[in-house]
């Protein structure tokens, strides 16, 4: 299995996804798909430097075009997003298959809009909307900032957002 850990993560990536994480799902590699980070060159510059794994930090289209061989690697990386909107087009529309059933929603800020769901953990109705679609393309879907600090599954929350 070369995707060993699905997160979504509005900082993307920063010590505490490269070393608490790691030691859950192991992991010889990140791929942070963003188009923003990616056509940036001080951010992408940034993220790849953070983690001290090897680190790509790619665009939509370049994952789309460079997932099969990501899959065919003997690599482990964690898959990340900065939201769950650009999850939802990679696991449901894209119909990426990444052999595991598990998405992680860390950290998402407070934003004018959302709805706090824990500490650091806000969701507005468009990104509920996609952890909805992921989690009937049969995903679990947790928040958890750290796995000892889960505040619980998707299915515990969607009732605040009308499903």
């Amino acid at each position: 299995m070369s995707i060993s850990f699905i997160r979504v993560d509005d900082r993307m990536i920063h010590g505490q996804t490269c070393t608490r994480w790691a030691l859950e799902y192991p992991c010889d590699g990140l791929i942070a798909v963003n188009d923003k980070a990616a056509n940036t060159p001080v951010l992408k510059a940034a993220y790849k430097s953070a983690s001290g794994k090897k680190t790509f930090v790619w665009t939509h289209e370049e994952w789309k075009a460079k997932c099969k061989k990501v899959m065919e690697s003997k690599s482990r990386y964690f898959l990340i997003t900065k939201d769950p909107i650009s999850m939802a087009k990679i696991l449901v529309d894209d119909k990426f298959d990444p052999g595991i059933k598990e998405v992680i929603i860390g950290p998402c800020n407070d934003r004018p809009g959302s709805i706090k769901l824990g500490n650091n953990q806000s969701i507005t109705q468009e990104e509920a909307e996609a952890l909805e679609k992921i989690m009937n393309e049969g995903y679990n879907v947790e928040f958890a900032l750290l796995k000892e600090e889960a505040i619980g599954n998707w299915k515990k929350f969607r009732g605040q957002f009308g499903f």
